[in-house]
């Protein structure tokens, strides 16, 4: 167990990456995914946009249960000036794919927790280079059903979403969805009390 808290920890989030992620450090967490919106607000940078999301949804979560420290995270798929949430249905997912095919894209994913009064967000940005994809290689992967609870429509961790990728600069973890890094400095700096020695 490499990260124990002194206090319960709830991840405010439905992703299973993130629940598998933070179990793999011995993390012993509750899942109570939050309620919060997830909105752009007009003008908003993509690193502005998933801290303010992440920490939306760890705040939600934390009315009710200000006895915990809660953790929480948003990820989107940026291209060029076009922000990639999750796809609505497969056609999307294959429109997104097809934009995606022979470019670089960047990852964004936002961090936040909570305990008692106190509150921090941070980001992590990763460069992703996908190969060229090709219309029958996107249909596999979408009929597959894999895509559909990923931004970009795409799982890098995914045994065929791997196959998309010619090259990552920066955290592997945040383009799974939790740059567990980021994570840990942002714990240790401002919530080093509750970590257990």
């Amino acid at each position: 167990m490499f990260l124990r808290f002194h206090v319960p920890v709830i991840l405010a989030s439905g992703s299973p990456r993130r629940k598998a992620l933070l179990e793999r450090l011995g993390v012993p967490l509750t899942v109570i995914p939050s309620g919060a919106p997830e909105h752009i607000l007009p003008g908003e940078s993509p690193s502005s946009m998933v801290a303010r999301l992440a920490l939306d949804k760890v705040r939600e979560v934390a009315s009710s249960h200000p006895e915990s420290l809660v953790i929480g995270a948003d990820t989107v798929v940026v291209l060029g000036d076009e922000v990639l949430g999750k796809p609505s249905d497969p056609a999307e997912a294959r429109a997104m794919l097809r934009r995606l095919s022979g470019c670089t894209h960047a990852v964004y994913t936002g961090i936040a927790a909570s305990f008692e009064d106190r509150e921090s967000a941070d980001y992590t940005r990763t460069a992703v280079t996908f190969g060229e994809l090709s219309d029958a290689e996107i249909a596999r992967y979408v009929d597959g059903g894999s895509p559909m609870d990923k931004a970009g429509a795409y799982g890098i961790q995914d045994d065929a979403g791997s196959l998309f990728v010619e090259r990552i600069d920066g955290d592997y973890y945040n383009v799974v969805g939790l740059p567990l890094r980021s994570l840990y400095r942002l714990l240790a700096s401002k919530f080093s009390d509750l970590l257990v020695s």
